[in-house]
């Protein structure tokens, strides 16, 4: 989720990992092929949808729920906020149960591939009333609510696809062109220029929980899996790997904890650049008023010329909780909030939450010039990178994984490890977590 998610302490990736470890062993839980919705219910808009969601989220659920109400009389709509830090162990163990879910359940689009393979009847199944959006969202949103059989689980809400923000001053003192700044080797050699010259590192890294060197994996179109196969350790891999040991190496990357460090960092202006999501932009216009007019942004930089600029960090869905009695209603709503220009635009302009629902954004707010990047129009290069976000395989392993790979990536950033021969030894511990094989 946009500014919801990646702005606050959360939930550690193991604890996830324990807790879907548990489920896939458990003998109850939800074990049945899913309730699948159709358009025979549809009509059957009555009752109270319950839905939990967390921080700004909720906020526009809350705040668009009314419309929803006025649309549908007698229609009364409960959002409850469980929190972000807390929010998947309880729909984890909700779907492990089979009881305690809401009608309507907020999932970060990453996390949707492994609820679905390891509950299949844990969300409904709306292929019937949502196949008709599939080329109305992103497609990289779209592959995260679909299973490998095209089955929809969720529409896409909000999604995060990624450019270069840097520090229009600290780049003009060191003599460097952000246009010039068209592949990762420019990356590098611009880095080595503006710490020269400026004495700033270029990015920052949580070297614990790293969430770079997914995002230049996709940017190759690929995640730790591809095909079913674990593909970590291949062509891709290493090159993003390699590229992060050469930052790492040339003393460019500020090694900060978490999102806190993230932000400290930044608003000291430590560093030039952030290569990270849309949803950034909410907490340089929220948290750093005062340096207004000194961030622009360009596409990230390729890993070849002319290859692809852009990849994805972040973003969520809606789903119908496979235990709601009211499952019209449900889809009702998660439809008139996600597959409607305005509400996405009204989300966008009031919470930060970029839309995946691409109608929305020909909007003309969204290609409007932003004040606070000196009337660069931000939003709208942003909106043009949507659109080539490459579809990456997620799968219900993907928690342990990301465990292993973010012990990897430590070791090849602070103690300069082998890229290659660490990547290999992930793919195996991978490989003994999940029983999968090794691509190649």
């Amino acid at each position: 989720m946009a500014t919801g998610i990646q702005r606050r302490t959360v939930l550690t990736a193991g604890v996830v990992s324990t807790l879907f470890a548990a489920a896939g062993c458990a003998t109850g839980g939800v074990r049945k092929a899913g309730p699948a919705l159709s358009s025979a219910a549809s009509g059957q808009i009555k009752g109270t949808v319950s839905v939990w969601s967390w921080d700004v989220a909720a906020k526009a659920l809350k705040r668009l729920a009314p419309a929803f109400e006025q649309r549908h009389p007698g229609v009364r709509v409960d959002v409850v906020d469980i929190g972000y830090d807390n929010a998947y162990d309880k729909i984890t163990v909700g779907l492990k149960s089979g009881k305690g879910l809401p009608d309507v359940l907020t999932v970060e689009g990453g996390r949707l591939p492994g609820y679905i393979g390891v509950f299949p009847g844990g969300l409904y199944d709306v292929t019937a009333l949502a196949a008709r959006y599939r080329t109305s969202f992103a497609q990289a949103a779209w592959k995260y609510v679909t299973d490998e059989k095209g089955k929809v689980f969720a529409l896409p809400w909000d999604s995060g696809p990624c450019a270069l923000f840097y520090r229009t001053d600290m780049l003009k003192d060191a003599g460097v062109d952000p246009a010039s700044i068209r592949t990762w080797d420019d990356y590098v050699a611009a880095g080595e220029r503006i710490k020269a010259r400026t004495g700033k590192k270029l990015l920052v890294m949580d070297p614990e929980e790293d969430s770079v060197f997914p995002m230049l994996l996709q940017q190759q179109g690929q995640h730790y899996m591809k095909n079913g196969l674990i593909a970590v350790n291949d062509q891709q891999g290493v090159r993003a790997a390699t590229l992060l040991k050469t930052l790492a190496g040339k003393g460019l990357i500020q090694f900060e904890k978490g999102w806190d460090g993230l932000v400290a960092a930044t608003k000291a202006g430590k560093v030039a650049t952030t290569p990270y999501a849309v949803w950034w932009s909410g907490t340089l216009t929220d948290e750093m008023k005062e340096l207004k007019g000194r961030f622009g942004v360009v596409p990230l930089p390729a890993f070849d010329a002319g290859g692809v600029r852009t990849s994805n960090d972040g973003g969520s869905a809606l789903a119908v909780s496979g235990q709601t009695k009211n499952a019209a209603a449900a889809w009702a709503f998660v439809e008139f909030m996600l597959a409607d220009t305005a509400n996405q635009v009204s989300m966008l302009r009031t919470e930060g939450l970029f839309p995946a629902y691409l109608p929305a954004l020909k909007d003309p707010y969204v290609t409007a010039p932003q004040e606070y990047y000196g009337g660069q129009p931000v939003f709208k290069t942003f909106a043009d990178l949507e659109s080539s976000v490459p579809p990456v395989e997620d799968t219900k392993d993907m928690p342990k994984a990301r465990d292993i790979v973010n012990g990897t990536i430590s070791g090849i950033v602070l103690h300069g490890e082998d890229p290659k021969r660490a990547l290999d030894s992930a793919a195996k511990q991978i490989a003994a977590a999940t029983g999968r094989r090794i691509a190649g």
